[in-house]
């Protein structure tokens, strides 16, 4: 019997630890690990187009949330000029190399992208811009 709680007692243990290791990865973690070098989160720019603007504009083009994320992870997963939700950051940047994540990660950090959207960023032109650039419509 004290073998069997014992037994019992060291499941519960393990549990939350390895729940703990599959919890923690988290969009901002996968953006951190591999976006963040060429994306900043807000403007100014680094070497890409910083995250919240994109969120602007993708919250623009989707009314639902989900075609926005799904759009967002196939995007990140094969980027190509037609799936680009912003043209004039194609063209100032450059095309974006795909990401090689798992699809769990791309819905992850897609999903964490789609809510970095900040209603005062106005045409998606940094905050309080003015103006609106060419966005693809799809």
């Amino acid at each position: 019997m004290k073998k069997l709680l014992l037994t019992i007692s060291m499941g519960f243990l393990l549990i939350p630890s390895a729940y703990a290791a599959t919890s923690n990865v988290n969009g901002q973690a996968i953006f951190d690990k591999n976006c963040s070098v060429c994306h900043s989160v807000n403007p100014p720019p680094k070497a890409a187009p910083p995250i919240v603007p994109l969120a602007t504009r993708y919250r623009q083009a989707f009314p639902a949330k989900q075609d926005g994320v799904k759009h967002i992870a196939a995007f990140l997963k094969a980027p190509s000029k037609n799936k680009a939700i912003d043209q004039n950051a194609v063209s100032r940047f450059g095309l974006m190399p795909p990401i090689a994540i798992s699809e769990k990660e791309l819905q992850t950090v897609a999903d964490w992208v789609w809510e970095q959207y900040n209603p005062a960023m106005r045409g998606g032109r940094g905050f309080g811009g003015q103006g609106q650039r060419q966005m693809k419509s799809f």
